[in-house]
């Protein structure tokens, strides 16, 4: 049997969640706002993309741009966001919280998964921005969350390969690694077979890539002004995901010859 490999979408609207899940995504990540790196999407958002689309969402509870150390208003925001998503029909929730000297913040980030449960939390690209992505990694653990959005550092998971191996390999069984950052049909491939991750994520050029600037996020520069439409975003996701379908084979034949 081939790995199961999964691809995650990145969205901010109706049109585009529908041309992901056609276009064959297994899980979508739903935020609003992609040029400041995303925010939580709305609860009309939420509830129409629920209505319309039956893959797996997770939605980002971010309460603004910028970094990632919060006031305690701002976490009021995070945990009322997190039950809105609930009441809507989210399957996940994707956030992250930073000290100020950019260490993770295990504490508040433990209580908002306590308060998430059942639905898993992804801990998205604060991670990249927190320095030591080894220590990062037992921290994020001890939070209890379910896995970690990350490119590795870098603005690019093509840029930090052997980073992302090693990290899938130390998270191997206690934690989910989804590469992420500039995937796309001419990279995915070779950080398929590199990095032997089970998850990946891409916004499939609806936002472009650039350096995290600060925020350490997977959007960068919103495309707003070239916006795709949803036909072509929809053959670039299904393009990605026979491509991700054909590499399930190829890291299957891997495994045989190990063995």
């Amino acid at each position: 049997m081939p790995h199961q490999l999964a691809l995650e979408i990145c969205v901010e609207s109706v049109e585009h969640a529908i041309a992901a899940e056609r276009g064959g995504a297994h899980r979508i990540e739903l935020c609003n706002d992609l040029s400041s790196g995303g925010i939580t999407p709305s609860a009309g958002l939420m509830q129409t993309v629920r209505r319309h689309v039956h893959s797996p969402i997770h939605v980002l509870i971010r309460p603004r741009a910028g970094d990632f150390s919060y006031s305690d208003h701002e976490l009021e925001i995070m945990r009322d966001d997190i039950q809105t998503a609930k009441r809507f029909g989210m399957d996940g929730v994707v956030l992250g919280i930073l000290h100020e000297n950019t260490r993770v913040d295990i504490g508040r980030t433990k209580a908002l998964v306590e308060l998430a449960h059942p639905l898993p939390v992804t801990f998205h690209r604060a991670f990249d921005a927190s320095g030591n992505l080894e220590a990062s990694l037992e921290e994020v653990i001890q939070t209890g969350a379910s896995r970690i959005l990350t490119s590795g550092g870098e603005p690019r998971a093509a840029d930090a390969l052997s980073t992302l191996a090693r990290l899938v390999e130390a998270a191997r069984g206690r934690i989910l690694l989804m590469p992420c950052g500039g995937i796309d049909s001419g990279n995915i491939v070779r950080i398929v077979r590199t990095t032997r991750a089970p998850e990946f994520h891409t916004s499939v050029g609806a936002s472009r890539s650039s350096a995290t600037g600060g925020n350490g996020t997977d959007r960068g520069r919103s495309a707003a002004s070239h916006p795709q439409s949803a036909v072509v975003f929809e053959e670039q996701v299904a393009k990605l995901a026979s491509l991700l379908l054909s590499a399930s084979d190829i890291a299957t034949s891997d495994d045989e010859r190990v063995r």
